[in-house]
């Protein structure tokens, strides 16, 4: 492990580990009527509130001023990439079309980020 001179290390020794997800507007998505997108947008929230509930989902929600407009949100799961991935293909808009996800596995210092409630 590589360290300060004053004894502070650069390399954490333990890592915590969450996956993300980003829900992306694909390029090609269908087009909808207003009242279709707000039945799909209220079939998303509630999809997702149930994650929540179930433990599978940490934390969640949109992106905004972001330096690629097709970045719409993001989610941050306890599960392993695989799992995560299978919740999120599974979400109303995502099954629809409106939305694409990319996901990754995230490592942070153990104890550095804590999320969800305490």
């Amino acid at each position: 492990m590589v360290s300060y001179p004053d004894g502070d290390a650069l390399v954490p020794e333990n890592f915590d580990e969450h996956t993300i997800v980003f829900l992306v507007r694909p390029h090609d998505a269908p087009s909808f009527t207003e009242d279709q997108l707000d039945r799909l947008q209220v079939e998303h929230l509630s999809y997702l509130r149930g994650l929540m509930r179930q433990g599978a989902l940490v934390a969640n929600g949109p992106l905004v001023e972001q330096t690629d407009e097709r970045l719409r949100g993001m989610s941050i799961y306890r599960l392993p990439l695989a799992e995560a991935l299978e919740l999120a293909n599974a979400d109303p808009m995502v099954q629809a079309g409106r939305l694409g996800i990319d996901g990754a596995r995230w490592l942070t210092a153990s104890g550095d980020v804590v999320l969800g409630r305490s």
